[in-house]
């Protein structure tokens, strides 16, 4: 496998971040993740919007995306494969021990991993750790993700793929990698921006192609919502069967399958929405 380093491609065995790397010690770095289906990128342009977002919101140098381009096409070309997740990485750099940020300049990786359509449905619980809406890092895409791993093993270990976290106001506001929506009397609703969530790129195409309403939802709602499913880059749309001890069966339900369809049908037409 080829990986992008620092402006050349490199082999997987070459490729290495310096252990003072501030991504590395601090976790001081954002990223993007984009399906790559046969070689070609969906939403880049979306994608690399958001990463010059993050970059500003955690004060890092506004990364070259003419550069993020040519990379992210390097490494597809050179790493042939059928469906992929494209990682962006992008880092604070060469630094100091400690949260004081170097003078070498930034760390840009970009590299390709196979992966495999998701199952149409998931089982999900609910976690007691919070997102806080109002934190430095709310609604950026960072390379922080400890409290992820730390969720997502939790739903392992219940037979789940995904934990969904309340804010601090007790409001639902999203998944370890994923927004989430529940169909409420036959209409879509999803938690806004404002609640703390990442503005997923998955979940402002399903808002814009489905209808879908932003709003205030309180955590409980999904002990009585009629459907749930998921976005995310890997998982598009997903219907979620389970929830905590909860069931939902028949998922996807008639609203998520139709949700489900349309994504298919404007992913299709559109390779860069």
């Amino acid at each position: 496998m080829k990986i992008w380093l620092d402006g050349r491609l490199r082999e997987t065995e070459e490729a290495r971040v310096s252990v003072l790397d501030h991504g590395l010690t601090v976790g001081d770095g954002i990223f993007e993740t984009v399906k790559a289906v046969d070689g070609k990128p969906f939403a880049l342009t979306r994608h690399l919007d958001r990463l010059a977002r993050s970059a500003r919101g955690l004060g890092l140098p506004e990364p070259d995306l003419d550069e993020v381009r040519r990379a992210c096409a390097a490494v597809l070309d050179a790493n042939p494969t059928a469906l992929g997740r494209l990682r962006i990485t992008y880092t604070g750099g060469l630094s100091p021990l400690g949260s004081d940020r170097g003078e070498e300049g930034t760390t840009l990786i970009v590299a390709l991993g196979e992966t495999s359509r998701r199952p149409d449905s998931t089982a999900v619980i609910t976690v007691d750790w919070t997102r806080n809406e109002r934190g430095a890092l709310a609604g950026l895409k960072t390379t922080s993700y400890a409290e992820n791993v730390v969720a997502l093993a939790r739903a392992r270990e219940r037979g789940a793929s995904e934990a969904l976290f309340a804010n601090t106001v007790g409001q639902l506001c999203e998944g370890t990698g994923s927004n989430v929506f529940v169909v409420l009397d036959g209409e879509i609703h999803t938690p806004p921006v404002a609640s703390g969530c990442l503005a997923g790129i998955t979940r402002a195409l399903a808002v814009e192609w489905t209808g879908a309403k932003e709003t205030d939802l309180p955590l409980e709602v999904l002990t009585r919502a009629d459907e749930i499913f998921l976005t995310s880059t890997l998982r598009d749309i997903q219907a979620v069967h389970r929830v905590d001890d909860r069931d939902l069966p028949g998922a996807p339900g008639p609203v998520t399958a139709k949700a489900m369809r349309v994504w298919d049908e404007r992913a299709a037409d559109h390779l860069d929405p």
